[in-house]
């Protein structure tokens, strides 16, 4: 599966974006997906990923305020991002695997065997 990163730009503290991940290929709705950032001079870091079933996770800094969503008619898999601070900012990338279980989340990096190129998200004044 090839993955396609977009959505990302300049906002303004407190502002809103969404990001969208498209994916190329059969059977999408098999695959687990990830959402990862990673800041200047910072390791690559887990923001939120979603199952095949839906099932979601998010980091404890982006827990209500971003949302993890999936369309799988579309093979899209959509980060909305709400309430932003500049300390989200950061190149943001998604992920895909194919689970064990149609229910399994992933939260690290080397989890994930497919990425997309990432797109930058910059929140500042």
């Amino acid at each position: 599966v090839q993955l396609q990163a977009s959505g990302g730009g300049l906002v303004q503290p407190g502002g809103s974006l969404r990001l969208s991940c498209v994916a190329s290929g059969s059977d999408f709705d098999y695959y687990a997906i990830g959402w990862f950032r990673q800041a200047p001079g910072k390791e690559r870091e887990m923001v939120s990923c979603i199952s095949s079933s839906h099932s979601t996770g998010y980091a404890d800094s982006v827990k209500g305020r971003f949302t993890i969503s999936r369309d799988d008619a579309r093979n899209t898999v959509y980060l909305q991002m709400n309430s932003l601070k500049p300390e989200d900012t950061a190149v943001y990338y998604c992920a895909a695997r194919l689970p064990y279980a149609i229910t399994s989340v992933y939260t690290r990096e080397r989890q994930y065997d497919y990425w997309g190129q990432g797109t930058q998200v910059t929140v500042s004044s």
